[in-house]
């Protein structure tokens, strides 16, 4: 039987690559997104490669939604196999003390709160048929500060702590959960913080010792990794993809 994945926010970046990545291992691909019209552009692309796959538009903000597209997917493939919670957003390149309460609020629903609807449903339909994997994306924000992005930090490393605290309550229960924790990847959220004149692209390339961005599909692979039988040992950790950022 094949393996089913859904993965939320999986219409640009590194939910797009990571859907390919997924559909390349064989996998039925269940992905979500806000825009219907780009879900559904998407869905053919998919198809168009021989991806067996299912689009469902998604605010992960909605719990019940959240709720219910983690069911249709059960309903459709049998099961879940792995979830890989990517829908995230980054809002307000600012000194914390010009930051504005709703730019936080939104990225505390939408990072955090999501992340938590997506692992409490499917941790409950893995439950039922032997386990799973679960790969949230974390960030390097997510265990340092950075400058202009105190918010966004709170909310990752939030997302680093729900992965710690639940990877133990799932230990022995066949479900391993993980985080990945890309640096400066080539995305629309990085662009639109190079538009705002926060960063320059070299400037983000500088704080990498490989001296580069990273590319979705770096990170991609890195939550295919996770969420394989390639390390059944392995949960409640977080893999940095990030050009060496971490380690200095």
């Amino acid at each position: 039987m094949k393996k089913t994945v859904l993965i939320t926010g999986a219409t640009t970046g590194i939910g797009k690559a990571t859907a390919f990545a997924f559909g390349n291992k064989d996998y039925n691909v269940v992905f979500t997104s806000r825009n219907q019209a780009r879900g559904e552009e998407f869905s053919k692309e998919l198809s168009d490669k021989g991806v067996e796959n299912t689009f469902l538009e998604l605010d992960v903000t909605n719990e019940v939604a959240v709720k219910t597209v983690v069911e249709k997917a059960v309903a459709k493939y049998g099961k879940l196999d792995a979830l890989v919670n990517n829908a995230g957003v980054a809002l307000g390149s600012v000194l914390m003390a010009d930051a504005t309460t709703e730019d936080l609020r939104q990225m505390l629903d939408t990072n955090v709160m999501g992340v938590f609807y997506g692992m409490k449903y499917a941790i409950k339909e893995m439950l039922k048929t032997g386990g799973g994997a679960i790969v949230n994306l974390a960030s390097i924000a997510g265990h340092n500060g950075l400058l202009y992005t105190a918010q966004y930090c709170a909310t990752k490393h939030a997302v680093v702590g729900l992965t710690k605290g639940a990877a133990i309550d799932y230990a022995t229960m066949g479900i391993r959960i993980n985080a990945i924790a890309p640096g400066a990847i080539k995305t629309n959220i990085i662009q639109a913080s190079i538009d705002t004149g926060a960063y320059s692209e070299e400037s983000i390339a500088a704080i990498h010792p490989m001296k580069r961005m990273g590319t979705p599909e770096d990170i991609a692979n890195g939550i295919a990794f996770l969420a394989s039988d390639d390390c059944p040992f392995m949960t409640g950790t977080t893999l940095f993809v990030d050009g060496g950022y971490n380690a200095q």
